[in-house]
């Protein structure tokens, strides 16, 4: 892994980073959701491009854009009061959320309330779901190369929805883009997502069992695959220790090329937009801008607002510019 003075020495390659990860995490949401399409299963059964139709973006790319204005409002130096400013003028405000996440809701009801973190996210049904690793990867990019770093701020922006695994599983997403934007090897950007978990958790156990079946399968994708899904299944298909575990797993399986593993970890099933931007963004911190097929760019480029509103039309990769400079 590159150190910092590494990092900042070349320009080019962390910009190039940068807007990898965050139009990774984007891509990868747009990719998996459209996978799970009745008439693409139906068609394609197997989903390896976007169809000729637009695109649409989820919670997932819109809360990672919330993520990413609220650091660059803020200079990176993040805090609960820069999280809360940002929920109410950009979240609160919203009547409903098409496409929402439920944590999300439930997070914004309590805000109204007047709960505010930890206990806005503790005081919540739904923390432990995959709500924060998906809007966490912006964390990431601006703390490339320091995964304790991006641990500590990933803490500080989950907590306003989530608590443990919700905040862990933030955690390794964002540990392992950090490390990723530093061109770690992959047994490093796997090492800094478990260093971050504690063994007692959920999301722990199920790493470390997606990774032995992936192991003794000899990282064979049609051995392992329905295994993996046997043992990660809950009862919710958003919580962090499935989702998480599975964007993972993809990733060990197939981490040599993005389109190879956006394709993978899109056709998971259950939660697969969240499984495609966590393994898009982290793809996308790994190889780079250059290694995404142009197409695919300017396919998810500029997100629908869907979910919140403000996001329409923001330029992600403009916005992973101003990221970079964060670092």
């Amino acid at each position: 892994m590159r150190n910092r003075s590494e990092i900042l020495r070349d320009r080019n390659d962390l910009l190039d980073r940068a807007k990898g990860a965050l139009i990774g995490l984007a891509i990868g949401d747009s990719f998996g959701d459209a996978c799970r399409v009745q008439d693409n299963r139906v068609n394609y059964g197997f989903t390896t491009d976007f169809s000729s139709k637009s695109t649409w973006s989820t919670d997932d790319t819109e809360f990672a854009m919330l993520t990413a204005t609220t650091l660059v409002n803020c200079g990176g130096e993040l805090t609960d009061e820069c999280i809360m400013d940002s929920w109410l003028k950009h979240v609160v405000v919203q009547d409903e959320f098409k496409r929402g996440g439920q944590s999300e809701i439930s997070a914004a009801n309590n805000i109204r309330k007047g709960l505010r973190a930890p206990e806005s996210g503790k005081f919540n049904v739904f923390h432990m779901s995959d709500g924060t690793a998906m809007r966490i990867p912006p964390v990431g990019i601006i703390s490339a190369g320091n995964p304790e770093k991006a641990r500590k701020l990933a803490e500080i922006d989950a907590r306003i929805s989530h608590y443990r695994d919700g905040i862990w599983g933030a955690q390794a997403v964002a540990a392992a883009v950090a490390v990723a934007m530093a061109d770690g090897e992959w047994e490093e950007i796997f090492d800094a997502a478990m260093d971050s978990l504690p063994e007692e958790c959920w999301t722990y156990h199920e790493m470390i069992e997606t990774k032995r079946i992936i192991e003794e399968s000899g990282f064979d994708v049609l051995s392992s695959w329905m295994k993996i899904h046997d043992e990660t299944r809950c009862s919710t298909w958003a919580t962090t220790a499935e989702a998480i575990p599975s964007a993972f797993a993809c990733l060990r399986l197939c981490h040599d090329d993005f389109r190879k593993g956006v394709v993978l970890a899109g056709n998971y099933g259950r939660d697969a937009d969240t499984i495609g931007a966590v393994a898009g963004a982290i793809l996308g911190a790994k190889y780079g801008l250059k290694a995404i097929p142009e197409s695919w760019v300017e396919k998810t480029r500029y997100p629908s607002g869907t979910c919140l509103q403000f996001t329409k039309g923001i330029d992600i990769l403009e916005l992973a510019e101003k990221l970079a400079d964060l670092v």
